[in-house]
């Protein structure tokens, strides 16, 4: 699933589809389910787009190419009017409704459904092996969430046989929380105390049956979560699978930002360093990173970079990304670029070239892919409001967002 605007996300969402957003220097979210995808041995895959698509698609045209003998393919979708339907998605289950007829064309028997902006590593095999051995009809994915965080969370309730029969969306109540917590015996054989409060949180995650899928879409219902899911649990058996490795739902600017800063610590806790399952994306002829005179801690820096006598620390510096000397970054996320300034051309009078100019200091911040940073730019979060929305930047959650392709004058204090 592919196709929503991703407004929490904004202003990276701004010029293109949320799945598309950088990660890590060099990939993009989408990345992340089409590599499990691939390392699960599932190689038939849909990709359902609508909202400022374009760049995705060229990004999954660019990055994933199969032998043309082989059965395997990456087919992107896009939202479009039919005579059936003239209209945009309306939500994830309307998503899949209105390209059902492709679906259907081929035989499959078992179909999963997965989000396209989350960071995990999963075996979907494992997850499919699990559906048919419990004889299921709808399987959802969940993940053990603590009484903080089930607020934010579709919470289902199972039987300690996994059976869910009860769903309850971002409950906040204490006594509904109460009634929702993981049976004790089931928390034991997950291996937690049986007094744990824990909850099973909908990792939006799920695999249908053929014919419930055609079933459970014979409607107007829009979404699978609020709609689709809490109708299917007196009709269908709809079971649990509890995954309890890493997942993180980088919906918004902070767990945007804090996930990638993550990544830069001694041991993280999604490992890019995995040589079995590997995370794809586009193969770039780009040179190595060049630094001179650099101090650099805790840092990831990617492919094609040029460093000059610049200290960076707990920084995600992106490919292409051009720092000039004496400048500072720290906590930040560089998106770097699509191309060197050489390729673009002579910038214009008075604009900055590509990347980021002498002298500057940097922290709390995400600047995004082709900004233009003059000399002796200072950015930061310090003595702002955590919400600011500025004429070239804006702050969400206390951390300030260069938009894609913003130009930031020589001087400038943010």
């Amino acid at each position: 699933m592919g196709g929503g605007a991703g407004t929490r996300l904004f202003p990276l969402t701004k010029k293109r589809a949320k799945p598309a957003v950088p990660l890590a220097g060099k990939y993009r979210l989408v990345d992340i389910p089409i590599s499990n995808c691939l390392n699960s041995g599932f190689r038939q895959v849909y990709v359902l787009t609508q909202f400022n698509s374009e760049s995705l698609n060229r990004h999954i045209a660019d990055s994933y190419q199969f032998d043309r003998f082989s059965k395997s393919f990456i087919e992107i979708l896009a939202a479009q009017q039919t005579p059936e339907d003239a209209r945009w998605y309306q939500g994830t289950a309307d998503a899949v409704r209105q390209n059902l007829r492709y679906f259907l064309q081929r035989p499959y028997e078992y179909y999963l459904v997965l989000s396209g902006d989350q960071l995990y590593r999963m075996d979907y095999g494992d997850l499919l092996q699990a559906h048919l051995q419990k004889g299921a009809d709808i399987t959802l994915a969940t993940t053990p969430v603590d009484r903080a965080a089930a607020s934010g969370f579709g919470i289902l309730h199972s039987s300690a046989k996994r059976h869910i029969f009860r769903f309850e969306e971002k409950p906040k109540e204490p006594e509904l929380l109460d009634e929702l917590r993981i049976p004790p015996e089931l928390l034991k054989e997950l291996g937690h105390p049986a007094d744990a409060e824990l909850y099973q949180g909908s990792m939006g995650i799920y695999v249908f049956n053929r014919q419930v899928l055609i079933d459970a879409l014979a409607n107007d219902r829009d979404d699978f979560g609020k709609h689709i899911i809490p109708a299917s649990l007196q009709k269908y058996q709809v079971f649990a699978y509890i995954f309890q490795g890493y997942w993180e739902d980088v919906g918004t600017v902070r767990a945007f930002f804090e996930t990638n800063l993550a990544l830069t610590d001694p041991v993280p806790a999604f490992n890019f360093f995995d040589r079995i399952n590997p995370i794809y994306t586009q193969q770039r002829s780009l040179p190595a990173s060049k630094l001179r005179g650099t101090q650099v801690q805790r840092a990831i820096i990617a492919d094609g970079c040029v460093i000059t006598d610049a200290h960076i620390d707990r920084a995600v510096i992106g490919i292409r990304s051009v720092i000039e000397s004496g400048t500072t970054i720290h906590n930040s996320v560089l998106m770097g670029a699509d191309l060197y300034q050489a390729e673009a051309g002579e910038p214009k009078p008075g604009i900055p070239p590509l990347g980021i100019g002498r002298r500057c200091h940097i922290e709390g911040a995400i600047i995004d892919k082709n900004a233009c940073i003059g000399e002796e730019v200072v950015i930061t979060p310090k003595g702002k409001s955590n919400n600011v929305d500025g004429e070239n930047y804006c702050i969400r959650e206390g951390v300030v967002v260069v938009p894609k392709g913003a130009v930031i004058p020589a001087g400038t204090l943010i």
